[in-house]
């Protein structure tokens, strides 16, 4: 018998019901983009978050696109982050045409190792890309504080960092919404948060092609929209996302107790871990 690595279908089951209404109450409105859902849906996370503002785009990897955009980060610059991780944090440099300055990992949590991101900044250093990899949080405050920190949350939604939510403690944080992260839907999906009205106002215009209304175009931009459907399912998802959470972390101690591997191995005492295992 093959047990999955991540069954999405267990998680969602329960909802089965809700989201299949859901998704009726999408069809039957006939608005796929841009529609009320979207916007509930940011209101409502960026409420869970304890951000000022959110931003629904269509994936991760198009988040940080996004935002290394609406920072003005492109050739030249120099973006310092993990050298062990999903290759998407790299590629949405590369893509902004910036280079990515890979620093080492902490041994432990496999995150970035704040000494090393120190010896990593130069007068070319524009940001510093965090990642919560596997939903432990990096140590964001140990950081630079000389340029901004930018989070890769895709794997922590809910996570905590010094009693905030992971995402929104740096400058803007990104999230993916693939479905086998701990916040899923059933497709692509990704999340800008940030507290700075600017920078959202910026990552809005650019996910809609540079333009607020479709007539005028500000800016070259990207056609990168969170979409209703998702949003609706998203929306049904979100006050679960605690309690799955829990299930998470409730599982790698088991998993621990068990001597199943050493990255299962955490500390108990650090309940805002999300444990993406």
């Amino acid at each position: 018998m093959a047990i999955p690595l991540t069954d999405v279908k267990a998680q969602y089951g329960p909802l089965l019901g809700e989201v299949r209404r859901g998704i009726e109450e999408v069809l039957e409105a006939g608005q796929f983009i841009l529609g009320p859902n979207v916007r509930a849906f940011e209101e409502e996370a960026a409420a869970f978050l304890g951000v000022s503002h959110s931003v629904g785009v269509a994936n991760g990897t198009d988040a940080l696109v996004l935002v290394l955009d609406a920072l003005e980060i492109g050739p030249g610059d120099e973006v310092v982050c993990p050298s062990f991780t999903f290759y998407a944090t790299a590629e949405a440099i590369a893509r902004r045409g910036a280079t990515p300055v890979f620093a080492d990992i902490d041994a432990a949590t496999l995150n970035l190792d704040p000494a090393d991101v120190y010896e990593r900044l130069t007068e070319r250093t524009k940001a510093v890309l965090a990642v919560h990899l596997y939903g432990r949080p990096a140590p964001l405050a140990e950081f630079p504080d000389t340029v901004p920190v930018l989070e890769d949350a895709a794997q922590a939604f809910g996570a905590t960092v010094g009693g905030d939510r992971a995402g929104a403690v740096g400058l803007v944080g990104t999230f993916s919404f693939y479905p086998t992260k701990n916040l899923f839907g059933l497709g692509d999906g990704g999340l800008v948060v940030t507290s700075d009205e600017q920078l959202a106002e910026r990552v809005r215009l650019l996910r809609f092609h540079g333009s607020r209304d479709k007539e005028r175009f500000d800016a070259i931009g990207y056609n990168s929209r969170l979409d209703e459907l998702q949003a609706a399912v998203l929306r049904i998802f979100l006050p679960h996302v605690d309690e799955w959470n829990e299930g998470r972390r409730a599982a790698a101690a088991r998993y621990s107790e068990l001597g199943l591997g050493e990255l299962c191995d955490l500390p108990r005492d650090e309940p805002g871990h999300v444990y993406h295992v």
